[in-house]
């Protein structure tokens, strides 16, 4: 799935324990990162267990499914001496073997995240090696984040392991009046936090890609010292530029050209100036990005972003750069996108004024240090200045919003970098060609 995937959530089982699979068709869909994908086989043969449950979190190397083929007789098997086979009591023996296998097969499958819990490699290293079996672990009452579970709380059921299962094997007693208010307890190391539902209130189930956008942005905002620079940039000559070369252009090429390919353009042209805002803070280290992979984020019919990556945007030219970015917002808009498409972004571009604002303060995509928030295009009255004096005119105006992590990205290269922007867009050639 590339090398920055770490995990994804089984979506869907598409076959079931007993049908037969061909090879390369899929097996089960996944979803890593807000891109769904079919999962296919390697093998041809039949499905005879699966190891997780639909919208359980799985680890890149983890076993999910066992499919049986022709060739799955044990190597120990073949070895059986002939005398085992043929003897009534060596039978037995064999049926007690192969029971024994079972059981160390089962004994041996992955600890595995259940539903929305998730577990670390830690814990599951300790959940192995001290035999505890996947229902105890989900038994086990977490202190960590969101109920986690953590180190201390398996040790502490090691401990105490028969009244742990007591305490585990409780269930919660519900109100049996349906008008009572509802209380919805959230664990925590520190404090406990409740959240009460009124009768006449509606509640709301997080769509999957909602709980992954709110985990990303809570986790970017502790994560990186969030400061912004705005700009206004007097876009009048790409406008009348655009509005001369549209009809010839979808003519000629069979699509639109909009403002996000012109404005890419001048960003990664930026990038190339400003190379250290083309970069990622890992390990109390600054990794340098060779390539310019432009992230373009993209609204969905659910009110949802998701963020394709443009990837050498400095080496496209701007019907290139057009393509791309038409392709890239047709399949997010219809749910075809690859998990590639949005993995290795080094810079990302929002547009808020497809929403009607004229600025606004986007949080940074992480591991980017910057991302850069496109205002609404207006005609406003403004300043002229010329040979001949000032004047007062009317002009096609916008601002930049520029958040940066100001833990590596001090306040002058900030500036510098949506200057460098603006100065390009200001400059733009009225008598350019495509």
């Amino acid at each position: 799935m590339g090398e920055s995937v770490a995990e994804a959530t089984l979506t869907a089982w598409l076959k079931d324990v007993g049908e037969r699979i061909e090879v390369d068709e899929a097996v089960l869909e996944i979803a890593t990162d807000k891109v769904d994908s079919e999962v296919p086989s390697e093998v041809e043969g039949v499905l005879i267990e699966k190891l997780f449950d639909v919208n359980a979190v799985l680890e890149v190397g983890q076993t999910i499914a066992i499919i049986e083929t022709e060739s799955d007789v044990p190597e120990s098997f073949s070895q059986i001496p002939e005398t085992l086979i043929t003897e009534p009591e060596a039978a037995v023996q064999l049926e007690t073997s192969i029971e024994k296998v079972k059981e160390t097969i089962a004994a041996s499958s992955p600890i595995g995240s259940n539903g929305s819990r998730f577990y670390s490699p830690l814990v599951k290293n300790i959940a192995k090696k001290e035999g505890i079996s996947q229902s105890e672990l989900d038994a086990i009452q977490g202190s960590g984040k969101e109920g986690r579970v953590t180190k201390d709380d398996v040790l502490s059921y090691l401990s105490n392991k028969s009244q742990t299962s007591s305490v585990g094997s409780e269930a919660p007693q519900t109100s049996a009046n349906p008008l009572s208010p509802r209380v919805s307890i959230s664990p925590s190391s520190d404090t406990v936090n409740l959240v009460i539902s009124q009768g006449e209130d509606e509640i709301i189930e997080m769509s999957r890609m909602g709980k992954l956008v709110s985990k990303h942005m809570t986790d970017s905002i502790q994560t990186s010292a969030h400061v912004q620079s705005f700009i206004e940039v007097d876009v009048t000559k790409i406008w009348n530029w655009r509005l001369g070369i549209k009809e010839a252009f979808k003519a000629r090429e069979g699509q639109n050209i909009t403002f996000t390919p012109i404005f890419l353009e001048a960003v990664a042209h930026a990038l190339t100036v400003h190379p250290m805002l083309n970069i990622s803070v890992q390990d109390g280290k600054i990794l340098k990005r060779k390539n310019i992979n432009i992230g373009m984020a993209t609204a969905l019919e659910d009110g949802n972003l998701i963020v394709p990556v443009i990837k050498n945007a400095d080496q496209l030219n701007l019907i290139g750069m057009t393509k791309r970015v038409n392709d890239l917002a047709h399949r997010a808009r219809t749910n075809n996108l690859k998990p590639d498409d949005i993995q290795d972004g080094t810079y990302t571009v929002t547009n808020v004024g497809g929403f009607g604002s004229i600025m606004g303060t986007p949080i940074i995509n992480q591991p980017q240090v910057g991302i850069l928030a496109l205002g609404a295009i207006r005609k406003v009255p403004a300043v002229i200045e010329t040979n001949e004096g000032d004047f007062i005119g009317i002009r096609q105006r916008m601002f930049l919003s520029h958040s940066y992590d100001h833990r590596v990205v001090n306040g002058a290269l900030g500036g510098q970098f949506i200057k460098t922007v603006k100065e390009y867009l200001e400059a733009w050639d009225e008598n350019r060609s495509l």
